[in-house]
């Protein structure tokens, strides 16, 4: 692997492997004097087309390279999607439920299979389970840009030393059935007052996927640390667009032009909003739960909030 030059750097990655690699010592400090330390699960967050992938793929080059020298394993949430025939499956389940017609939102992820994954992973450097490891990869430019879990995944062998976890709803949490009624006469910041409604977005669907979103807490109960790429608060959701169909497009120019049109990329950002909208705070503020307690999530005092502006230069760090 070629080393990459200073000039080859986004702005981002000084600021996520100075965050990683304190986190990485305070972790190793925590499990002095055991037999093996467990690897540092890092939740990375941020909308489609911001960059998140990218930054978490040069973040994994960095930090593999001297002078760091780890050895780091990436899980991204896409590629714990359902198969093809499960998404389908879904959508034809739940008709009425627009939010559920495609990849994308909670309940639409092999929930057992990240579980299964994600204990693993936090136990590969324990003698008693250091095997290797293969996790899975979707491929999101078939069935015209639907996708589908690939025959192969990657495989990972341990000592692994940290685990970046990347996703668009990673750190997410259900909020209350009044606190999502709330949200839902509100209107859409940047997208209109009735943005919701005119895409068919009933509240009983918001509440659907809020239900399903429970089963993926226990996943962020495993993290370590969080680092979020975040929209400028004047643009929370409207950059979405721009960035994603320029994902989009630069795909359909590697792979020959298998991918979605211009409506379909627009259509498939749709059914993300209602996930900003309704569940995205949780990465800061965490969730009630069942008694109205309020709860902080695992990563609060080692978060990194990086706030990207529309052509995703930084504008603002902070730590959370």
């Amino acid at each position: 692997m070629a080393t990459k030059t200073p000039s080859d750097i986004p702005e981002a990655i000084p600021h996520m492997v100075d965050h990683v690699l304190a986190e990485l010592r305070a972790h190793r400090v925590r499990h002095d004097g055991q037999p093996a330390v467990p690897p540092l699960i890092v939740g990375v967050q941020g909308p489609q087309g911001s960059g998140k992938t990218y930054l978490t793929s040069i973040l994994r080059d960095v930090l593999q390279e001297p002078p760091h020298n780890l050895s780091v394993a990436v899980l991204s949430l896409d590629d714990l999607y359902l198969p093809h025939g499960g998404l389908v499956s879904l959508a034809n389940t739940h008709p009425d439920n627009a939010l559920l017609r495609g990849r994308g939102q909670p309940g639409t992820h092999d929930v057992p299979l990240g579980t299964e994954l994600l204990n693993k992973l936090k136990r590969i450097n324990s003698s008693s389970d250091a095997h290797e490891l293969e996790l899975p990869s979707f491929d999101k430019s078939l069935y015209d840009g639907e996708g589908d879990r690939a025959p192969r995944g990657h495989v990972v062998r341990p000592p692994i030393d940290v685990v970046l976890f990347e996703g668009w709803c990673v750190g997410f949490y259900p909020i209350s059935q009044a606190e999502a009624g709330r949200r839902y006469a509100q209107p859409v910041k940047g997208l209109g007052t009735d943005f919701l409604q005119s895409r068919g977005y009933r509240l009983q669907d918001v509440l659907d996927v809020n239900e399903r979103l429970k089963s993926y807490v226990s996943w962020w109960d495993l993290f370590d640390a969080f680092i979020q790429i975040k929209p400028p608060e004047g643009h929370p959701y409207d950059y979405i667009y721009k960035w994603r169909l320029q994902q989009e497009h630069n795909m359909k120019a590697r792979n020959g032009g298998k991918g979605m049109s211009d409506e379909q990329v627009e259509k498939f950002v749709d059914r993300y909003i209602p996930g900003y909208v309704f569940f995205g705070d949780g990465v800061v503020s965490g969730h009630e739960d069942a008694s109205g307690k309020r709860s902080s999530p695992p990563w609060t005092g080692h978060g990194l909030q990086v706030q990207i502006g529309e052509y995703r230069e930084v504008l603002h760090v902070d730590r959370f």
